[in-house]
C-alpha cells in the first residue's frame, strides 16, 4: 500500500528536479518553476500517475508567503500609497476580461453559457472548479481551459518579463538569512495564522498567514534576513510541479477539445494584462516588472514566487493577486447568478 501511495510522489519529485536543472542549465528565467512546471506537465499528458502530496503543498505556500515578507520595508510601506488606485485598475481589468473572454468562448467556442462564464474566470482556480461541480455545466471542459491558462502564463511571463523589462535571474541571496530558530517559530505563527484565516474563508490562508507574520516581524526588527536558498529552490520545484500534475488523469480528447480554448483565453488575457500592466507602469510609476507579474492573471502562489526569483517587489505583486482573488469570490457568485437568469 505505502510503495502505491508514494510511487507517484516520487515520479512527480524526480520529474520536478531534472525540469528545473534542465531549465537552469539553459539559463532561462525563473527556472525552478518553468522548468518543472513544463516537464511534470508532459508527464501528465504521457499518462504518468503524478501527484504532489496536500501537506507538501501547504508548506510551499507557506513558504512563499514568509519568503514575500521579508522583503516588506519601510520603504515598500511608503509606495504602497499608490496602490489603491493599482488596486481599483486591476478590479475594471479583471471585470472587462471575464466579460470579453466570457462572451469569445460562448460565441466562437459555442459553450454553454454557464461553462463559458466559468472558463473565463481569470483566477481564483479551485474556487471556479468548486462552483463549477455546484452547477450544470461542462466541469472537464472548465478545468482543462483554467489549466492551460494557468500552465502558458506559467511558462510565458518570465520570459515575457525577461524581454520587456530585464531584471535578471539568478536566485536572489540575501546579505542575511533568517536563523532556523527564527524561521520555524514564525513557520508555526504563520501556520497558526492560516488556519484562523482559511476559517474566515481568506483565499490562499496559509501563503497570506505568512506574508503576514514575516512582513510584521521584519518591519518590528525582531527578524533580519531573507529566507535561505535551500528552502527557495525545493519550495519554486514544488509550485512548477503541482501545476503540471494538474493535467493528470486529462484524456488527449479531452485536452484536443479544450485547448484551443485555453490557448485562446490566454493570449486574450495576456494581451489585456500587458496593456493594462505599461499604463499602470507609465502612471504610477510602479516597475513594469513587478506591473507585469502583478496583473497576469496566473496562480497567486506561482506569481508570487515569480516575483521574488525576479526580483520584482513581491509585496506590491503578491497584494494585488490577493485583492483580485477576493474581488472574484464576490463576483463570481453574481455573475452566475446572472447566467442563470439569461
Amino acid at each position: 500500500m505505502f510503495s502505491k501511495d508514494i510511487w507517484p510522489v516520487a515520479i512527480t519529485a524526480a520529474l520536478g528536479s531534472i525540469g528545473a536543472l534542465i531549465a537552469s542549465a539553459l539559463s532561462l528565467p525563473a527556472p525552478y518553476l518553468i522548468g518543472p512546471a513544463a516537464l511534470v506537465t508532459l508527464g501528465s499528458l504521457a499518462g504518468l500517475d503524478l501527484k504532489v502530496p496536500h501537506l507538501v503543498r501547504n508548506i510551499a505556500f507557506l513558504s512563499v508567503g514568509l519568503s514575500m515578507g521579508s522583503g516588506v520595508t519601510p520603504e515598500v510601506l511608503s509606495a504602497a500609497q499608490a496602490w489603491p488606485l493599482s488596486f481599483i485598475t486591476l478590479a475594471a481589468m479583471s471585470l472587462a476580461l471575464l466579460l470579453i473572454v466570457y462572451a469569445v468562448l460562448k460565441a466562437i467556442f459555442r459553450y454553454d453559457p454557464m461553462t463559458s462564464m466559468l472558463a473565463a474566470c481569470p483566477g481564483h482556480l479551485s474556487y471556479v472548479l468548486a462552483l463549477a461541480a455546484g452547477v450544470k455545466s461542462d466541469l472537464v471542459s472548465v478545468g482543462v481551459i483554467q489549466s492551460v491558462r494557468v500552465l502558458a502564463l506559467t511558462l510565458l511571463v518570465p520570459l515575457f518579463v525577461e524581454m520587456s523589462a530585464p531584471v535578471g535571474t539568478p536566485m536572489p541571496v540575501a546579505s542575511t538569512t533568517i536563523t532556523p530558530l527564527a524561521l520555524s517559530i514564525m513557520g508555526a505563527a504563520g501556520f497558526l495564522l492560516g488556519r484562523g484565516l482559511d476559517r474566515l474563508r481568506v483565499p490562499a490562508a496559509l501563503l497570506v498567514g505568512g506574508m503576514v507574520v514575516s512582513s510584521t516581524a521584519h518591519l518590528t526588527h525582531l527578524v533580519e534576513g531573507g529566507i535561505p536558498t535551500w528552502l527557495q529552490i525545493p519550495i519554486y520545484v514544488v509550485l512548477g510541479s503541482m501545476i503540471g500534475s494538474r493535467f493528470a488523469g486529462v484524456s488527449l480528447s479531452d485536452l484536443k477539445s479544450a485547448c484551443m480554448a485555453g490557448l485562446t483565453v490566454t493570449i486574450i488575457a495576456g494581451v489585456i494584462s500587458v496593456a493594462v500592466a505599461l499604463g499602470v507602469s507609465r502612471i504610477l510609476g510602479i516597475p513594469l516588472s513587478a506591473a507585469l507579474i502583478a496583473f497576469a492573471p496566473g496562480g497567486l502562489e506561482t506569481m508570487a514566487a515569480m516575483a521574488i526569483i525576479l526580483h520584482a517587489d513581491p509585496a506590491y505583486v503578491g497584494t494585488h493577486h490577493i485583492v483580485r482573488l477576493i474581488f472574484l469570490s464576490f463576483l463570481m457568485p453574481a455573475m452566475i447568478a446572472w447566467v442563470r437568469k439569461r
